[in-house]
């Protein structure tokens, strides 16, 4: 599901609320949860799944056009389980 579907789900849920203030809520939650998982944090939504971030390594992978190896620098992942 993207913003904007998830944004005309709940106006379409909220008749009583305008479309502007659904979109903020919308992006103020979204950037919350952002900025916890940059910081590391873990997000749980009851009920509905936790966010979290993971680690991968350094990796040797491979360029699916040319077929010749590149090196994949380490990085951190966001992840989402549902619950």
């Amino acid at each position: 599901m993207t913003r904007s579907e998830l944004i005309a789900k709940l106006a379409a849920k909220n008749p009583a609320l305008y479309h502007r203030d659904i979109e903020r809520l919308v992006s103020a939650i979204l950037d919350e949860i952002g900025g916890a998982l940059e910081r590391g944090d873990r997000v749980e939504l009851r009920g509905f799944g936790a966010f979290s971030v993971r680690h991968r390594k350094s990796r040797v992978g491979r360029n699916p056009r040319t077929g010749t190896s590149v090196q994949v620098s380490e990085k951190r992942v966001p992840f989402f389980q549902n619950g």
